[in-house]
């Protein structure tokens, strides 16, 4: 045995049951996390779920969706902006 003082194992961050308030699919965005966007987030808007959401923010009552095919001049869908009720929930 050694005199050294055994050090307890760092703990992972804690995980929270709820999403963040704002979260993008664009890895360009600020708002954009990979680890919580693999966990899988549910977005449902106005009492709807959807599946094509690009963006959300809770406090401000909005999504952003694609807007048909169409794209910009760096290849990026065009986004609507939707105002509404939004409800976020982890689905695992």
């Amino acid at each position: 045995m050694t005199d050294t003082p055994e050090t307890a194992p760092e703990a992972p961050a804690a995980i929270t049951d709820t999403p963040p308030d704002r979260l993008s699919v664009n890895p360009r965005s600020e708002f954009h996390d990979w680890d919580l966007l693999r966990r899988g987030v549910g977005i449902r808007y106005n009492g709807v779920e959807r599946t094509n959401v690009e963006e959300y923010c809770i406090s401000e009552g909005w999504i952003r969706v694609a807007a048909g095919k169409s794209l910009d001049r760096k290849g990026n869908p065009l986004t609507i902006k939707l105002s509404g009720t939004v409800e976020a929930w982890y689905k695992s």
